[in-house]
């Protein structure tokens, strides 16, 4: 396919339309499940969503099997973590996936969480702005580098908001609400990209639906970055019990039937959001593939 690349930022950020979907099921070693996976991005392609953002720590190679099911939608990391992946080596994938796809691929980065480990004997360990900051000059520094226009941040915090404003396309927010959605617009400025993840549990049910999110949100739970972020915000110890409070739940989540949803959505992006990436969360989200979702979802959103 012909080189496509976008020439400005502004046109790099409409190409991810203003929904997509995020789903760290989107990837797999298993020869089955990635022909399951390659059927489902080329259903969610056809639907028309603008961007398929592949979750949980991908890799390229993981990003490529989505390229090749599709044809149209922008493909992302969401997100690449910086401590397990060289970054010359990332430039050269991505020159490669961009030559092969129209440059359909967003490079989404992060610095994952401490509790994972994965920082341990690397540069910076423990220094996460540092590390991020020293990734980008060697991205900047490779035979082809990848531009400021396809690479995008995850980004809660301030410094690491300014860092995306600056060196790339904008900030990927995880975990987040209204209100912080409206202050990182207010520290990323006008031009600069912000496209938060939103957790979804489509079910008219409220007290089933807060249920299901609980039963998601606890792992998170236990990531100082997101409780010190939530603590920033106003929440505190009680909401952090039992999986969430309720108030801590109808902040980050969006819940109930599908106008209740279409409502949350659109309150996102009144706050600031140039992008949403949708997340439906089940009983099974980082198993199962909730297609029927996607659908029912694209018929409200699309």
């Amino acid at each position: 396919m012909t080189s496509t690349t976008p020439t400005t930022a502004t046109e790099s950020i409409t190409g991810l339309g203003r929904i997509g979907v995020w789903s760290a099921a989107l990837h797999s070693e298993d020869p089955d499940r990635r022909r399951e996976i390659a059927e489902a991005a080329a259903e969610l392609d056809g639907l028309g969503y603008g961007t398929i953002w592949v979750g949980g720590s991908p890799s390229p190679d993981d990003i490529a099997a989505v390229l090749a099911a599709t044809s149209r939608a922008t493909v992302g990391s969401s997100i690449l973590s910086i401590w397990q992946h060289e970054a010359a080596d990332v430039a050269a994938r991505h020159a490669e996936l961009g030559a092969a796809h129209g440059d359909r691929f967003v490079l989404g980065l992060g610095v994952s969480h401490a509790e994972f480990g994965d920082r341990e004997n690397r540069p910076f360990a423990g220094r996460p702005y540092s590390a991020m900051a020293a990734y980008l000059d060697a991205l900047d520094a490779a035979p082809r580098p990848v531009p400021a226009a396809r690479r995008a941040l995850a980004a809660l915090g301030p410094k690491m908001l300014r860092l995306a404003r600056d060196r790339s396309l904008g900030a990927l927010p995880y975990l987040t609400t209204v209100e912080q959605v409206t202050e990182a617009r207010t520290a990323l400025g006008p031009d600069a990209l912000l496209a938060p993840e939103l957790k979804v549990v489509l079910d008219p049910d409220i007290e089933r639906a807060r249920a299901t999110a609980r039963g998601y949100l606890t792992g998170y739970l236990g990531l100082v970055n997101y409780t010190n972020n939530f603590r920033r915000l106003g929440f505190g110890d009680d909401d952090f019990t039992g999986g969430g409070s309720d108030r801590l739940l109808d902040a980050v989540f969006a819940l109930g039937d599908a106008p209740a949803i279409r409502d949350r959505v659109d309150a996102f992006l009144a706050a600031g959001a140039n992008h949403l990436a949708i997340q439906v969360v089940t009983e099974d989200t980082r198993g199962a593939l909730p297609r029927p979702e996607w659908r029912a979802l694209a018929e409200t959103l699309l």
